[in-house]
């Protein structure tokens, strides 16, 4: 399974470790992805989702059906 987030689309990103002496190495930006359970009450169902923290505020803040719906208008929901 990829690091992706379902919701916000977030990825793993690349960057430089830099030493003291400036010397610069390839390093990896991971994002914080949780694994999570929600209830969708129109589909009266659950749903198991891969998504940051990030995109549990947006669920906390928009709620579950406006998040899965702006996810999938946008292709980061994978499967339905």
């Amino acid at each position: 399974m990829s690091r992706i987030c379902e919701i916000t689309g977030k990825k793993v990103i690349s960057g430089n470790n830099v030493s003291h002496s400036h010397a610069k190495t390839k390093r990896k930006f991971y994002p914080n992805l949780q694994t999570k359970k929600f209830f969708i009450p129109e589909e009266d169902k659950w749903i198991t989702l891969k998504i940051s923290t990030a995109g549990l505020r947006n669920i906390n803040k928009k709620g579950i059906s406006v998040c899965l719906k702006e996810a999938r208008e946008q292709g980061f929901l994978t499967h339905d």
